[in-house]
């Protein structure tokens, strides 16, 4: 199937770069736990904790809410934390907010757990599926509504190794 490049490898890799300085400046020198939610996210999470130069320890957290392009509805936790978050600065790495609804799941399950603070982090944001306003700290870029892929976001677990972003076409 045709791929269509939305969004270019050195697009992502300059903004990636920006939010790392960004991250860093307001994290101030304050140790942070980064958490990558899988599997999507773990390649801008991989880029991003390059750029961000603060202490930092690194906890994966698996979700899943989608067959094929649509949200199935209902939020799985497939992997979870290994070690407490409690009095931490969490970073929270995700690959895309659309509907807000997975995001939304994640931030209140987080704060049972009595972080310091929750921050998000989000390559991508889709505004016209929000259902629910999710506050994105660091957005790497706004899209419109189509279904992406590469960089990490996939189809059917497909694509994930693209080093861009981009829009299948059917034929």
């Amino acid at each position: 199937m045709p791929i269509d490049t939305l969004i270019s490898a050195e697009d992502i890799q300059a903004r990636v770069a920006e939010l790392g300085r960004q991250i860093t400046a307001d994290y101030g020198g304050q140790e942070i736990v980064v958490v990558p939610v899988l599997k999507g996210s773990f390649v801008f999470a991989a880029d991003l904790v390059r750029h961000i130069d603060v202490p930092l320890a690194i906890d994966f957290l698996g979700l899943r809410s989608y067959e094929g392009t649509e949200s199935s509805g209902v939020v799985q936790i497939t992997s979870d934390l290994t070690k407490s978050v409690e009095g931490k600065h969490v970073l929270i790495i995700e690959d895309i907010v659309d509907t807000g609804l997975t995001m939304q799941y994640l931030l209140q399950n987080l704060e049972t757990r009595k972080p310091a603070s929750v921050k998000l982090a989000s390559l991508l944001h889709k505004p016209a599926r929000s259902k629910v306003k999710i506050p994105i700290d660091y957005l790497g870029f706004e899209i419109e509504d189509v279904f992406v892929i590469g960089y990490g976001l996939d189809y059917d677990q497909h694509y994930r190794n693209l080093p861009y972003l981009g829009v299948m076409r059917p034929e």
